[in-house]
């Protein structure tokens, strides 16, 4: 009798660790596929900087849009769930990715060799220029006529990467400040605290055209860029999805009207 209850709960306990086993092989296997967790969770996160227009940024009642915004929303809805929009500090938004906080980085993110080894970034959706900006009254038309001038870009910007390439405009600054936003870096371009902002020409040329402000871009550009949507380095079938979804929204003309909307033409370079 004894023997036989022994046995019955060695069988029992086999029967457990197996069906343990089996349970987690099979969550293991939902976790793996990124597109099928997003979908279960139900929400596609966006990490963006709020501060960054046209592409994503607070209007007047305080709602998160944007040319980005716009996109990322018919996104989400093509893949049957929720869209939320998670401001982030910029300087971090690699950790917020990496971390799980956000499901992608896609605000103006410049695709680079370093951001494409160390994240599953996208194909470019947007072109762009590091460019200079500076008041109408500066009398400073051309890069060289910052020798000796003070210039600020955003923490954590590829501005910093386009001023690093170009050596004889950096090495003739008497400074290069970085401050948290390019509209911190344009007010204080406003009332004299710098001579200059280096920024991306999609926000400058937007910016100006907006508020009317008396500054100039300088005709030359620092650096040419595009910009990606970045991915967990472990989640291309995610990336996978969201350009499948992209190239249908420019074969269907969805893409080219939310640039309309936003830039008065057909801006973007997504191929149909």
């Amino acid at each position: 009798m004894k023997k036989s209850v022994f046995m019955s709960a060695v069988v029992i306990a086999a029967a457990c660790v197996c069906l343990c086993f089996t349970g987690c092989k099979k969550t293991e296997k939902k976790a793996s596929n990124a597109v099928d967790a997003l979908k279960a969770r139900g929400v596609f996160v966006l990490g963006l900087d709020d501060s960054f227009p046209p592409l994503g940024f607070r209007d007047d009642n305080n709602e998160i849009v944007g040319y980005d915004i716009d996109l990322a929303k018919e996104v989400a809805k093509r893949l049957g769930v929720s869209f939320k929009a998670q401001p982030i500090d910029w300087d971090a938004k690699e950790m917020e990715l990496e971390t799980g906080k956000i499901d992608c980085i896609w605000n103006g993110f410049t695709i680079t060799e370093d951001r494409k080894a160390a994240l599953s970034m996208s194909f470019a959706y947007l072109d762009n220029e590091q460019v200079l900006v500076v008041r109408d009254d500066s009398g400073i038309s051309t890069l060289e006529d910052m020798k000796n001038k003070i210039v600020a870009i955003q923490t954590g910007s590829s501005a910093q990467e386009a001023v690093d390439d170009n050596p004889a405009f950096k090495n003739s600054l008497a400074d290069l400040i970085t401050l948290k936003d390019n509209i911190a870096a344009l007010n204080d371009l406003k009332i004299g605290g710098v001579d200059g902002v280096v920024m991306d020409s999609v926000v400058a040329n937007y910016s100006i055209a907006q508020t009317g402000e008396p500054f100039t871009v300088v005709s030359k550009a620092l650096a040419n860029e595009e910009y990606g949507i970045g991915f967990r380095k472990k989640e291309p079938e995610l990336r996978d999805e969201v350009e499948k979804i992209l190239t249908e929204m420019a074969k269907d003309g969805t893409i080219s009207a939310i640039s309309v909307k936003w830039f008065g033409k057909d801006i973007s370079v997504v191929s149909k």
